[in-house]
C-alpha cells in the first residue's frame, strides 16, 4: 500500500503532493514500483494534528481519485474517518476505506461501507490524533487491542459489511508509546487469530527515528524497511509505506524465506 498524502501538514511528506499533477505522477510511480494499493489521504492524522472540514478534504482527494481510477485498475483506498468523504471517494473509483477510528468517529461510516460493499481497514487508536500521544496507557496492551478488534468487527458485521471485506490494523503510533509500538510488532502474530488481512504501517514513524539516534524523517528508510520486514515475518499481509520500490524488494526476499522460492524459470 503506497501512501499518497495530499495534505500540507503530514509528518513525512506534507505539502509535496498538493498539486494534482504531482500527486498523480507520484501515484503512478508507486504503482510502477510495485504498489498494489494507493492510499490517498486529505487530512493529516499525525500526533497533535487538527481536523479539516469535509469540503476541504473532498477538494483535496476526489479529483485525484477520479483521475487515478481512469488511468489505472490498481486498487485505491481513501484514508478518512468521514462518511461523506468515503462515499464520494467510492463514487469516484476507490474501493477501500481506511478508517483510523474503525468506524467509530462517524456513525454513518459503517452504513456507507456496507452499501458500497467496500473493503474496510479497522485501525486501533486510543483517543484522537489531537490527544492520542498524551501519555497513552494500558493495563494489558495486546489483550486490550484484541478486545477492541472484537468489538469493532462485530459493529462492522452488524452493519452488513462482509467478513471478507474487513482488514485490521493495530495502529502503530496511534495512542501508543515507544515501548507499546515495539511490543505490537513483537506480538503481531496474536492478531492473526481474527483470520483477517493484517495491515501494518511503520513507515518513517517516530519510533524508528528514536531507535536510530534521532534521525529525521527523510533518513529513516533503512529502519522503516527493517520494521516492515519484521512485521511481514510476524504475520502482516499489507505494508503501508512511503518508499514502495525499496520495501517491495525487501519484502520479496522475506517472502522467499518464509514461503519458499522457486528457481523454475519456465
Amino acid at each position: 500500500m503506497g501512501i499518497l498524502n495530499v495534505t500540507p501538514d503530514s509528518f513525512s511528506d506534507g505539502g509535496r503532493y498538493m498539486d494534482r499533477e504531482t500527486a498523480l505522477k507520484r501515484a503512478l510511480v508507486m504503482i510502477q514500483e510495485g504498489a498494489d494499493i494507493i492510499d490517498i489521504g486529505g487530512e493529516s492524522t499525525r500526533p497533535g494534528s487538527s481536523p479539516v472540514d469535509v469540503q476541504e478534504e473532498l477538494q483535496r482527494t476526489i479529483p485525484i481519485i477520479k483521475e487515478l481510477a481512469r488511468l489505472t485498475p490498481t486498487a485505491i483506498s481513501i484514508d478518512t474517518y468521514k462518511s461523506e468523504v468515503a462515499k464520494q471517494a467510492l463514487d469516484a473509483g476507490a474501493s477501500i476505506i481506511n478508517d483510523i477510528s474503525a468506524l467509530g468517529y462517524d456513525k454513518d461510516m459503517a452504513k456507507v461501507a456496507a452499501e458500497y460493499k467496500a473493503s474496510v481497514v479497522l485501525m486501533h487508536i486510543k483517543g484522537r490524533p489531537k490527544d492520542m500521544q498524551l501519555n497513552p496507557s494500558y493495563e494489558a496492551l495486546i489483550p486490550e487491542i484484541m478486545d477492541y478488534f472484537r468489538h469493532r468487527i462485530r459493529i462492522a458485521l452488524d452493519a452488513g459489511i462482509s467478513e471478507d471485506n474487513i482488514i485490521i490494523d493495530p495502529g502503530i503510533g496511534f495512542g501508543k508509546t515507544f515501548e507499546h509500538n515495539l511490543q505490537v510488532l513483537r506480538e503481531l502474530r496474536s492478531f492473526t487469530v481474527f483470520n483477517k488481512p493484517l495491515l501494518v504501517g511503520v513507515s518513517r514513524k517516530a519510533f524508528i527515528g528514536y531507535i536510530t539516534g534521532g534521525l529525521p524523517v527523510e533518513q529513516r528508510l533503512e529502519g522503516s524497511i527493517a520494521a516492515s520486514v519484521i512485521a511481514m515475518m510476524n504475520g502482516a499481509h499489507i505494508l503501508r509505506v512511503h518508499d514502495v520500490k525499496e520495501t517491495v524488494r525487501a519484502a520479496k526476499v522475506a517472502d522467499a524465506v518464509v514461503r519458499g522460492f522457486s528457481t523454475d524459470k519456465k
